[in-house]
């Protein structure tokens, strides 16, 4: 049955998917082809995998390198036809706002300067930026970029409302550039959607911009660091039968297992500082979560800088899992490979049908082994299996976990909000049934529901492909974190 419901949920990506991107024209069904082949060997391989049969491994390597090459053959056709296409999508929004805006703006647009003092409430006594700064702000707008029509207080700085009239990046791009050049690196200017979904202008002192970690918190920071390395130590001897700090003398028995967690924790944390850098985005120090059962939850790492587009929080959010996750996905692959006989981890049959994902590469790479009580595996694959796990606790569509930045960039913070609240409703209804589901509903409530700030250019959208990447990355979330269902596993051999 959840074998079936994640290939529904992959069939329904898909459909909803072209549903999108027709309005797009050719370009759009293009960059939906590119999803469709990010998805379609996933949905194949759990499709037949939930009918009780299974491709080897031969098969699955044809399918994702079929995969591969019509995304890259689909991507160097979006690029030959993307120019044409956005030039001429851009054109024409910029008429149709014309038409729409020309009748509210004055029966002589040609008549208005861009330094028209423009109407404020209360004679601007309580906007709280200063009126000299004020004035300079305002003569950042114009006909063509943006025409501001009203001026409203907004916390300490002020909301500029009114009608775009420039393309959309350009625009944004001028009136940033406009505002440095009236009043220097003092405000910060955010071009984000008003209560009535039109485009609206906010400028903010930079005294508002993220702070960086205290002295306190950077020590909180370093101290879970090592007493991550602690627990994973301590989870490497549970592994292996034994209480490491019972037992200090074993050391080197715990080593490669406990350095294997700390490096796919690294490889996370890695992945977003370069993405970060890349864009030139501050990161604070990550907050590991220390935990015996799998060595840690992973991290919370704040930004310490105001995000230019929503592209820039997508790209930095996935960077992490994505790291992460394929280094987990290669142990584990490499294990199962090695596993055999003489094997030195033996493990009970239940422990492939804790991950639909898992319990599919075991069935498949493993084959009847998996019949037995007990199947003998390479540490590799215990390694893979926790990275997984770790990496896909992180992608839960909630609040500031990655998850929840890469809802947040995609679809914007209406649907970021519902995605968080949903989480949360599912994790408390799990935890009926597992008691760290209602931990992760505990962590999320207090300290990861609230979204990221908006960035400078909220408008903006990311691209189709950012968007598939992004379903890819919850989807095999949703197959890492459920698990087997008992008459599926029978079905396809498990020991029960």
């Amino acid at each position: 049955m959840i074998t079936a419901l994640i290939v529904l949920i992959g069939i329904g990506i898909v459909g909803w998917g072209y549903w999108k991107s027709r309005p797009n024209g050719q370009l759009g069904l293009y960059t939906w082809l590119q999803s469709v082949m990010l998805l379609l060997p996933w949905v194949i391989f759990f499709g037949l995998f939930s009918a009780g049969m299974y491709l080897d491994l031969t098969g699955m390597l044809v399918l994702f390198v079929a995969s591969t090459a019509g995304y890259v053959v689909l991507g160097n056709k979006i690029r030959t036809i993307a120019p044409e296409e956005l030039a001429r999508r851009a054109e024409a929004l910029i008429k149709a706002r014309a038409e729409v805006d020309a009748p509210k703006d004055s029966t002589d647009p040609t008549s208005m300067s861009s330094q028209t003092p423009l109407p404020t409430i209360d004679g601007n006594s309580i906007v709280p930026i200063p009126d000299e700064d004020l004035q300079l702000i305002r003569g950042i707008f114009g006909l063509d970029t943006f025409f501001a029509t009203e001026t409203l207080p907004f916390q300490d700085g002020v909301v500029f409302n009114g009608n775009l009239r420039g393309e959309l990046n350009s625009t944004f791009d001028r009136l940033t550039v406009n505002l440095t050049e009236k009043v220097g690196d003092r405000y910060r200017l955010f071009l984000i959607e008003n209560n009535d979904l039109r485009p609206t202008v906010v400028v903010l002192p930079s005294s508002n911009d993220p702070k960086a970690l205290t002295p306190p918190q950077q020590l909180l920071a370093v101290v879970l660091f090592f007493v991550t390395i602690a627990t994973c130590l301590e989870t490497a001897g549970i592994l292996q039968g034994f209480d490491f700090y019972v037992s200090l003398n074993r050391y080197r028995e715990v080593l490669p297992i406990g350095l294997g967690i700390i490096s796919i924790l690294v490889a996370h944390e890695l992945g977003h500082w370069l993405m970060a850098r890349r864009y030139e985005v501050k990161l604070s120090l990550p907050f590991f979560l220390p935990t015996w059962e799998i060595g840690a939850f992973g991290a919370l790492t704040n930004f310490q800088s105001i995000l230019k587009t929503r592209n820039v929080l997508f790209d930095i959010a996935i960077a992490g899992p994505a790291a992460g996750g394929l280094l987990s996905f290669g142990l584990l692959l490499t294990g199962l490979l090695l596993s055999n006989e003489t094997s030195q981890f033996k493990v009970p049959t239940e422990f492939f049908e804790g991950s639909v994902l898992v319990g599919a590469m075991a069935r498949v790479i493993l084959g009847n082994a998996v019949q037995n009580e007990t199947v003998n595996v390479n540490p590799m694959v215990i390694l893979g299996w926790l990275g997984l796990v770790i990496n896909a606790i992180n992608l839960m569509p909630a609040g500031r976990l990655d998850g929840g930045r890469i809802v947040q960039a995609i679809y914007g913070r209406k649907i970021a909000n519902r995605a968080t609240t949903a989480t949360l409703i599912i994790l408390t209804l799990v935890s009926l049934v597992n008691p760290l589901a209602l931990y992760w509903a505990i962590v999320i409530l207090f300290l990861q529901r609230n979204l990221e700030r908006p960035s400078l250019n909220e408008l903006t959208e990311p691209d189709d492909t950012r968007a598939a990447l992004g379903l890819l990355s919850l989807f095999l979330m949703i197959t890492v974190l459920l698990p087997l269902t008992p008459s599926l596993a029978g079905r396809l051999g498990f020991h029960i």
